[in-house]
């Protein structure tokens, strides 16, 4: 890889601004996880066990949320459809989302359930363990989505979803005419619920994002490379398939069009939210009109920004 392209991958183009993030009108659907996100930094590597000196942060987090910061630092207005509890740390986090700009007027604030945390311990190695505690948004169900039958019927726009939600509603969003003439982007939010997206295997208008694991997982297989998984995606039915590998090569996948492109080598300083900022700034440069192949270099691009920066 040239020098060139190494400075276009470190400093993204600077897409166009949206329509002002002041007004009510959303240009995209983040629906899921939206919590607290506490995590727990050593600077050198870690392995289990290990009690180590750090840094520890507490900042608003969840898949649905992260993408959603990432599409509204590109000028995009989301709109957040999910659930925070009514106790003092989710009216702290109400007030946060509105602070940066996103459309809180559709979430679900339900009686009696403590507003959602997330736990991960990293080092220079990667991450180490994490834990998601998102009790309230599964036991809120398809409550969630009650915005969709009256302020936003009717929408067929763009719409991120993530698979914090359960088996059941994911399964129920898959067949839902209210998102069958949506741009539905999707990711698995981890390894471990990857195998939650199959009904969308077969959905006509999803895009799935995923990394190697979360492939060979969802497809009950194991793959040389993302090329591999990308195009055995779609060889299951799926619409679009946008598949990571680390610093390795990334491949879309769509109709008879195979796509990769692989990433800079950088110091990686963090890892949470990584996978959220590229899924980001793929929708961010697609809504602006870019051609899939300066798309997928715009998001390995932010990716490895992001992955190389300060994580507090």
């Amino acid at each position: 890889m040239g020098g060139d392209q190494v400075d276009d991958l470190l400093n993204p183009r600077p897409w166009p601004a949206f329509k002002s993030a002041m007004n009510n009108t959303p240009d995209i659907l983040c629906i899921g996880a939206v919590l607290w996100d506490i995590i727990g930094r050593h600077d050198n590597d870690m392995q289990r066990g290990h009690d180590r000196p750090g840094r520890i942060t507490r900042l608003p987090g969840g898949v649905a949320m992260n993408i959603a910061m990432a599409l509204q630092a590109y000028g995009m207005t989301p709109a957040l459809l999910t659930a925070i509890g009514q106790d003092a740390e989710g009216d702290e986090l109400l007030r946060a989302c509105a602070d940066m700009g996103m459309i809180t007027d559709h979430i679900h604030r339900p009686d009696g359930l403590p507003t959602d945390r997330y736990m991960a311990i990293e080092g220079r190695n990667g991450l180490i363990a994490a834990i998601a505690d998102a009790h309230s948004l599964e036991k809120s169900g398809d409550a969630i989505l009650a915005p969709m039958q009256d302020a936003l019927s009717g929408w067929t726009g763009l719409v991120a979803l993530d698979g914090n939600l359960t088996v059941e509603l994911l399964t129920q969003i898959a067949t839902d005419q209210r998102f069958a003439e949506t741009d539905l982007r999707i990711a698995p939010a981890s390894p471990g619920k990857a195998e939650r997206l199959r009904p969308f295997l077969s959905h006509p208008t999803a895009t799935l994002y995923v990394n190697m694991e979360e492939a060979a997982l969802l497809l009950d297989t194991s793959f040389a490379d993302s090329t591999a998984a990308a195009s055995a995606l779609l060889g299951q039915g799926l619409y679009r398939a946008l598949v990571t590998n680390g610093a390795e090569a990334a491949s879309l996948a769509f109709g008879d069009n195979l796509l990769t492109f692989t990433p800079p080598k950088v110091q990686v300083k963090r890892i949470t939210g990584a996978g959220d900022t590229f899924m980001a700034a793929h929708i961010a440069a697609e809504a602006q009109g870019a051609d899939p192949e300066s798309a997928l270099q715009n998001a390995m691009s932010a990716t490895a920004t992001y992955i190389s920066g300060d994580s507090y």
